[in-house]
């Protein structure tokens, strides 16, 4: 059974950090590109950041220069850390792996709640 299971949301002021985690299980970790989306009440899903197998990384414009996304193949775990927190950036985060090496898989964690207090 697949598991994607993040942890990390809060409620938090603006200024402040915070450090998301989403820990897999079930599927085989290095195979899959693993990125971090969020959606605001009303709003579109959206891409946060992402990171490929080899750790290339890719951040929205919107959060670009207050984030770092890492990943540590050994725990099965992708990490979103984002500064400098705006009431803007108030939304669910999800977790979501796309394998990339041989057959094509999908999968999103249940979702974070991030709240920013101005």
């Amino acid at each position: 059974q697949v598991q994607l299971v993040e942890s990390g949301g809060g409620l938090v002021q603006a200024g402040g950090s915070l450090r998301l985690s989403c820990v897999a299980s079930g599927i085989t970790f290095p195979f899959y590109d693993m990125g971090w989306y969020r959606q605001a009440p009303g709003k579109k899903r959206e891409l946060v950041a992402d990171i490929t197998v080899g750790g290339n990384t890719n951040s929205a414009d919107s959060v670009k220069g207050r984030l770092t996304i890492s990943r540590d193949n050994a725990k099965n775990t992708v990490y979103l850390q984002v500064n400098s927190l705006k009431p803007e950036d108030t939304a669910v985060y999800y977790c979501a792996a796309k394998r990339v090496v041989g057959r094509s898989e999908n999968y999103w964690g249940q979702g974070t709640q991030v709240t920013v207090s101005s």
